[in-house]
């Protein structure tokens, strides 16, 4: 069996791609790669990205002589969790708090690595954690 090596991509599903773009890109400070308006704007996350869909606009079959992605989509919040050093944390959170967004959680985990919670404008859970969250000593 080939395992894959990380995660090349994720998906949330947002209703207001102007919210997703000042949070994801303005507050959270991230690349934009491309907006398409009524359907989707991507963001670069180091080497990932962040892909952030309307999905009524997603659930639509490709017309035949567009790319062949399959529909998809999703209803309710989602999540994501970005890695964030953990010495950049304090800094992280005065960060949020001047741009009022709320943190809903801010605790560490049972093995130390701290992780702090907040919802985008669609309100889907955005974690920020210490990468020793999922180190291979955890």
């Amino acid at each position: 069996m080939i395992a894959p090596t990380g995660v090349l991509e994720a998906a949330l599903y947002v209703d207001d791609l102007d919210a997703a773009e000042a949070f994801y890109g303005g507050v959270i400070g991230l690349d934009r790669i491309t907006r398409v308006d009524g359907r989707h704007v991507f963001f670069r996350c180091g080497e990932g990205v962040l892909l952030t869909f309307i999905a009524a606009a997603t659930e639509v079959p490709p017309d035949p002589d567009a790319l062949p992605v399959p529909p998809h989509g999703a209803r309710g919040p989602g999540h994501v969790c970005f890695a964030v050093p953990a010495e950049r944390l304090d800094a992280l959170a005065r960060h949020l708090a001047a741009h009022d967004v709320a943190i809903e959680s801010d605790f560490h985990w049972p093995h130390g690595p701290r992780s702090i919670y907040v919802r985008d404008p669609a309100g889907n859970s955005v974690e920020f954690a210490d990468p020793a969250l999922w180190s291979s000593t955890a």
